[in-house]
């Protein structure tokens, strides 16, 4: 099965990149993964505290997956999976991509402010030739209907 492998974290832009995601997914009888990565910076302090606050990290990106993935088997019939990965976010998703044979397209949501379209999607499209998967990128303020007929 291909599955559309999308990134979660606190962008505004990360709404619609899900969307898209469940949508396309859902009329192509594809899935979606989702990936969440943990930045190592988080971590850097003594040992026991570093082991706390990663757990808080993991448990507030299930209850935010949760929130998603529970839009996406209501409304799309889609049951997403959640991956979670500890390092720097592209070297991270980019490992992702390469380990799992099933994900056939990167959803990313771009963002549509005066900072450009966002760290992730900037860093990625530099090396979009050599990833072995296409990308799409879904601008941030799309409109929900909008999405659903590009969809």
């Amino acid at each position: 099965m291909r599955k559309f492998l999308v990134v979660l974290d606190d962008s505004r832009e990360c709404l619609n990149a899900m969307r898209f995601a469940a949508m396309r997914a859902a009329r192509t009888g594809g899935g979606v993964q989702i990936l969440s990565v943990i930045p190592p910076e988080e971590f850097q302090h003594w040992i026991g505290v570093g082991e706390i606050m990663r757990e808080e990290a993991r448990e507030r990106i299930v209850a935010h997956f949760e929130v998603f993935a529970k839009w996406m088997r209501d409304r799309q019939n889609v049951n997403p999976e959640l991956i979670i990965r500890e390092g720097e976010p592209v070297p991270e998703i980019l490992a992702q991509v390469r380990e799992d044979p099933e994900i056939g397209v990167l959803v990313l949501g771009a963002g549509s402010d005066k900072n450009g379209p966002g760290p992730l999607v900037s860093q990625l499209t530099r090396s979009a030739g050599s990833l072995p998967v296409p990308i799409t990128i879904v601008p941030g303020e799309l409109s929900k209907e909008r999405l659903e007929a590009v969809t």
